[in-house]
């Protein structure tokens, strides 16, 4: 009978105890359980705050950028190089548009009304060489160039050192310098196009308007250019080979080659080169 009752005893203390536990347990609010050193991840309303905050942002700059772009015809301001591509226009001054002329000069064609573009001659196609510059031909199919005397012409056929032009932004303002050092601007006296001045004054101030349809701002490079040069190498070649024997061919030729090429904006080009010439190889055996 003792033995009993102690047994009776020990449930009773048992059971009082694990109800003092879980009334404990409740009376806590239960969280994520964090790993020491690891930092406590923000909540998903913080996330969908943040999220909907950068839309409203977003939304904000591209409403901007259209009400300007609505003013100048729908051709709307470039702020970054990589951004100068396409069908684009030169303006310098407001509504007033570098134009092309039959004798491979050019001039600065008269004030547009507000809404409209520039006209057929004031229409050019930007190139990139590389990161930091363009190439320019006119609607004559010439390639902007500066000469010896500092006129800025438009009668080359292809592209050289004097074609390439390096557009400078600085405090919301840009410029477009030449191979030499000098800047494009338009000459007060007869409208002419030059590059005559090494410092930026208000004659050399211009825009470069595209066209184009923008990209995303959050747009990354494409995936076959993603790594070094070796790796975009054979990722093109994976994406251009047909593979009858399940096997790779890549050209042994030097890599530099390819290092120069994208310096000089032709990386494509080599690339394409390179596969053709192991083509080749591959019929002549």
């Amino acid at each position: 009978e003792h033995h009993h009752i102690n047994k009776k005893t020990n449930y009773d203390y048992f059971f009082k105890t694990i109800f003092r536990i879980m009334s404990a347990y409740d009376s806590v609010r239960v969280g994520k359980l964090v790993l020491k050193g690891e930092k406590p991840k923000k909540s998903k309303k913080h996330k969908r705050d943040k999220e909907h905050k950068d839309k409203e942002k977003a939304k904000k700059r591209k409403t901007e950028v259209d009400e300007d772009a609505l003013r100048h015809g729908g051709w709307w301001l470039a702020k970054s190089t990589p951004e100068i591509t396409g069908a684009v226009a030169i303006e310098f001054g407001e509504r007033a548009y570098l134009k092309a002329l039959d004798n491979g000069l050019f001039t600065i064609g008269p004030p547009h009304n507000e809404g409209d573009g520039p006209d057929p001659e004031e229409i050019f196609t930007a190139f990139s060489i590389n990161e930091t510059k363009i190439s320019i031909k006119s609607g004559y199919g010439k390639y902007l160039k500066i000469e010896k005397d500092g006129m800025v012409t438009g009668r080359s056929e292809a592209v050289g050192s004097m074609e390439q032009w390096e557009p400078i932004f600085q405090d919301g303002k840009m410029a477009l310098l030449s191979e030499t050092g000098f800047f494009m601007s338009i000459d007060p006296e007869d409208d002419a196009c030059v590059a005559l001045r090494k410092k930026v004054t208000d004659f050399e101030i211009c825009k470069i308007r595209c066209n184009a349809q923008r990209e995303a701002e959050e747009d990354e490079e494409p995936k076959e250019e993603k790594g070094n040069l070796t790796e975009v190498e054979r990722n093109y070649v994976k994406k251009f080979q047909k593979f009858q024997d399940k096997k790779l061919r890549i050209n042994k030729n030097d890599i530099k080659e390819l290092e120069v090429a994208k310096d000089q904006g032709t990386l494509h080009e080599a690339l394409l080169d390179r596969r053709s010439k192991m083509k080749a190889d591959r019929y002549c055996k």
